[in-house]
C-alpha cells in the first residue's frame, strides 16, 4: 500500500525505452499519471527533491551485476527521500538493429556497461570480431542505432519497439532469469501501514573503531531481525570511512524494528531511514521469534513501568 497521497508525476531513469520505464509501466497504469524520463539517477532524484516529480523509479540492484552505486549514493546523500515500493523486473537482453541489417552485417554493438556484461559471453561467441561500446543507457544505445551511429544495440524489448528497430536475437542473456530490483522513491511523509511482510531500508555510518560493524549487526541479531542485504560504500569524506546500506525484514512500526533503529541512532555516527514498504520479491519474511514479537515488547515495557512506579515486578 502506498501513502494516502498517491503520486501523479513519475520520473524514471531514461531515456524512453529503458528497463526502468518498463518497470514503471508494469507497476503504474498510464492513467495514474505522467511519466518523464530523466538523464541519470541523480536527475531523477533531483526531480523529486525539487518537486518537479512526485516519485521516481530508479534501479537499486541487479541479480547479476549487483548494486547500482549511483542509486546507493543518491539515497544516502542530499535531502532525505524514502522508498515506498520495490519492483522486480525480469531482465531480457535483446539484440536489435535497423530493418534490413542481418547478424552477419553487424560490425558495432553498443549498450549500457551492465547490459554488455550480462551478455558478454554471447557477444564474444556470436560476434567475436566486434568490440562492444558503452553508452549511458540501453535505450540510448537503441536510439543511436536508429540514428545510424551503431549497427546493433543490446537493450530491453521496449527500446527496440520504441525506436522502430528489428529484433535480431530475442534473448542473448548469459544468465537466464536475471532480475533487476527498482525502488519507487518519494519525499518523506506518512508511512503505509505494515503489510505483515515488509522490508525496511537504512543507511548507517559507523565509527572508526574496533567492533563497530559487529555492534551494528548485533542490534538486529538480539531482536530476531534478519537482514536481506548489506553493502558498504565510501562516505567520500576520507579514505577508509564507509557507510553501510542495508535492508532488514519488518516495518518501522514493529516494536523490534523500531527499537533496533533507536539503538542504532544511539551507537552510530549517523542513521538515515530510507523507508518501510511491502516486500515484493515473492518471499515471506522469516517467522518472528516469540521473544521478539510486539506482544513480548509490550509485556516487557509494562513490567518496567511497574518497577519504576515502585510496584513489584
Amino acid at each position: 500500500m502506498l501513502p494516502s497521497t498517491r503520486p501523479t508525476r513519475f520520473a524514471y531513469l531514461g531515456p524512453e525505452g529503458t528497463f526502468a520505464e518498463a518497470a514503471l509501466i508494469s507497476t503504474v497504469a498510464s492513467s495514474e499519471g505522467a511519466r518523464s524520463p530523466a538523464p541519470s539517477v541523480a536527475a531523477a532524484l533531483a526531480a523529486v527533491r525539487t518537486g518537479d516529480a512526485d516519485a521516481a523509479l530508479i534501479p537499486l540492484e541487479n541479480s547479476v551485476e549487483g548494486s547500482v552505486p549511483a542509486t546507493m549514493d543518491g539515497l544516502a546523500d542530499g535531502d532525505p527521500v524514502v522508498i515506498t515500493r520495490e519492483v522486480f523486473l525480469p531482465v531480457t537482453m535483446t539484440l536489435v538493429a535497423r530493418e534490413g541489417v542481418s547478424l552477419a552485417q553487424v560490425r558495432s554493438v553498443a549498450s549500457h556497461p551492465h547490459a554488455l556484461a550480462q551478455s558478454a559471453r554471447w557477444l564474444a561467441t556470436h560476434l567475436p570480431g566486434v568490440s562492444p561500446l558503452p553508452t549511458t543507457s540501453t535505450a540510448a544505445a537503441a536510439a543511436a542505432v536508429a540514428a545510424g551511429e551503431f549497427d546493433a544495440a543490446v537493450c530491453a524489448p521496449i527500446a527496440g519497439e520504441r525506436y522502430g528497430l528489428a529484433t535480431l536475437v530475442s534473448d542473448i542473456s548469459d544468465h537466464p532469469g536475471a532480475v533487476t530490483r527498482f525502488v519507487l522513491v518519494t519525499l518523506p511523509g506518512p508511512l503505509s501501514e505494515p503489510s505483515g511482510n515488509d522490508k525496511t531500508s537504512l543507511v548507517v555510518v559507523v565509527g572508526d573503531r574496533t567492533g563497530a560493524l559487529l555492534e551494528l549487526l548485533s542490534e538486529f541479531a538480539v531482536r530476531g531481525i534478519s537482514l536481506t542485504r548489506i553493502e558498504s560504500r565510501p562516505t567520500r569524506e576520507r579514505l577508509g570511512a564507509y557507510s553501510f546500506s542495508l535492508d532488514c525484514e519488518g516495518h518501522i512500526a514493529d516494536s523490534r524494528v523500531g527499537e533496533a533503529l533507536a539503538a542504532l541512532h544511539r551507537v552510530c555516527e549517523d542513521v538515515r531511514f530510507l523507508g518501510s514498504y511491502p516486500r515484493a520479491d515473492g518471499r515471506d519474511n522469516k517467522p518472528v521469534p516469540p521473544i521478539s514479537d510486539d506482544a513480548a515488547f509490550a509485556r516487557a515495557a509494562a513490567w518496567l513501568t511497574r518497577l519504576r512506579a515502585g510496584s513489584p515486578g
